[in-house]
């Protein structure tokens, strides 16, 4: 961060700044744009595909239809229908006999010649199968009533799916057998193999790019423009879902024919089918991205020239800043000893020359500023009168002592100890008096402790030890050896000879113990039983 705030750095930010908005924001206006254009072609050409992938769909199943009336309008099925069906019916002559192998032989042969027909099927009225040019025919199931528009449109009676039978993607479709006096008589059920639709789905010289695969109601391939090398995989169900949503609009998603297409998805008019139409989306895009890279290859190079040249001119401008700079991070590192050349009789070499009258002033006042605050800092954790830690650093130290004897249970002990009868004596020899006998029992204190232990003033004449790491015991021996020397101490006033003791509570820190007031209650209780007991002796708490 601290690299983009130098004069140096904003000057190769403007500079390259300059260079890239201009330049990037028009290039990534006109590469947008130009995507966009791109994206409405490629859907118009889909959108194009569906439509024309329809329309020969149409044209092909009218022709299929056309095929299939003709046929059950030849007197041959009429006739052959009515003689199986009516036995006593009167008949064209030179019509097949009364045995439905005639008429299955006569349905094999028009079968024959047409290619897009699996399997012809005739049954009566009753939907009973009578004859059929393959030696098992497919279930067929009728109409209880058959549509009025039956005898002009196709009945289509089962959807386009995949016929494992036939190895091949077929379409059933029915349409009635009439007497020559317009009686219903039966239908004339035709499988048609919609493989043969392949080459009209797509136009290898007049059809936009892409490629068109036909999907049945479950998504599944029936047919494709695809080469019969080329093997489409099948459309996952999240993409389905998003092209049965979204029919008519281009899409992304993952193809049939590649990794990531662009598609479009449509209805058939004519039967329950999906129409997909989809391009390889690399493809699509293949020369716009390598226009894109070409651009920002360009771009890069040109940032690099003009960051090399604005580089050059921060340099030379920001060089003689730099010492200064240097300068400065030292004296605020601490070090005071920095003088600097100013060889210069400019704006520059005059902030040279304060710069160094400011570092010998620093130097001068660093040595009592330093003074000062190691005074400071005695007297804000220090009792003026004894010397001890005061009550503010008295706290942090027991709080420190607890935090520590959470982590690592090593144990300590505390004691709290007044002056006997203290009041009486400030009374009786005055209040100097008194502070001088508090000095004195400070120094046994701070005799009397190891250079680890801390001593500190509580109060008035309460005084208060941390002893680090000590058992109880100890802290007794501790206690009962300043209580003796305390006792021992002889003072002089006015020709009085003074005798002062002290007495003691002693606790030790537990597992409870979260807070300094926590351990103080425990061992101002541990004093009072010491000053109930008679004075001058320690007690420990239980």
């Amino acid at each position: 961060m601290a690299w983009f705030k130098s004069i140096k750095s904003k000057i190769m930010i403007f500079a390259i700044l300059a260079t890239l908005i201009p330049s990037l924001g028009l290039g990534l206006l006109s590469f947008r744009q130009n995507e966009a254009q791109i994206s409405d072609n490629v859907a118009r050409e889909l959108g194009a595909l569906t439509s024309e992938a329809n329309r020969e769909i149409e044209l092909w199943l009218d022709k299929r239809v056309h095929e299939v009336h003709v046929t059950s309008t030849s007197g041959a099925v009429i006739d052959g229908l009515s003689a199986i069906t009516r036995p006593q019916a009167r008949t064209q002559p030179n019509t097949v006999s009364k045995h439905p192998q005639a008429l299955a032989h006569y349905l094999r042969s028009v079968q024959e010649k047409l290619d897009t027909i699996r399997e012809l099927t005739v049954v009566n009225a009753a939907g009973k199968v009578v004859a059929s040019s393959a030696q098992t025919a497919a279930p067929i199931i009728l109409p209880d009533e058959w549509p009025p528009n039956a005898l002009i449109e196709v009945l289509v009676i089962v959807p386009p799916h995949w016929d494992r039978q036939y190895a091949s993607p077929t379409l059933s479709i029915a349409v009635p057998v009439l007497s020559y006096n317009n009686l219903l008589m039966g239908a004339l059920v035709a499988v048609l193999d919609l493989s043969t639709l392949q080459p009209y789905l797509k136009s290898t010289t007049k059809s936009p790019p892409g490629d068109v695969l036909l999907l049945d109601r479950d998504g599944r391939i029936l047919v494709s423009s695809l080469a019969p090398e080329d093997k489409p995989v099948q459309l996952d169900e999240s993409s389905l879902r998003q092209l049965r949503a979204q029919p008519g609009e281009s899409l992304v998603f993952r193809g049939m024919t590649h990794q990531e297409v662009i598609g479009i998805a449509d209805a058939s008019t004519e039967l329950p089918i999906i129409i997909v139409a989809e391009r390889d989306r690399a493809e699509v895009y293949a020369t716009w991205i390598k226009l894109r890279d070409m651009f920002l290859t360009l771009a890069g190079a040109l940032v690099v020239v003009v960051a090399a040249v604005a580089f050059h001119m921060g340099r030379s401008i920001v060089g003689p800043l730099q010492r200064l700079i240097g300068a400065a991070d030292r004296i605020a590192e601490g070090d005071l000893e920095v003088r600097l050349a100013a060889n210069q009789n400019d704006e520059l070499g005059h902030l040279t020359q304060v710069f160094n009258q400011m570092t010998d002033r620093l130097r001068c006042s660093r040595d009592k500023i330093m003074a000062t605050n190691q005074v400071l800092e005695t007297l804000s954790i220090t009792d003026s009168l004894t010397g001890l830690y005061n009550r503010s650093k008295l706290d942090a130290i027991l709080s420190d002592q607890l935090a520590r004897f959470k982590r690592t249970q090593r144990e300590f002990t505390l004691l709290m100890m007044d002056i006997d009868h203290f009041k009486t004596l400030n009374d009786t020899y005055g209040h100097l008096t008194g502070d001088e006998i508090l000095a004195v029992v400070a120094r046994i204190l701070v005799q009397s402790i190891r250079s680890i232990d801390y001593a500190a003033r509580y109060g008035g004449d309460e005084f208060i030890i941390i002893l680090v790491e000590t058992s109880v015991e100890q802290a007794l021996k501790t206690a009962e050896r300043i209580r003796s020397q305390v006792e021992h101490m002889r003072y002089s006033s006015s020709g009085s000879t003074i005798t002062v003791t002290v007495s003691i509570g002693i606790v030790q820190c537990q597992s409870g113990d979260t807070i300094p007031t926590e351990v103080f209650v425990r061992a101002d209780r541990a004093l009072y039983e010491a000053k109930h007991a008679g004075r001058n002796r320690a007690h420990c708490a239980q």
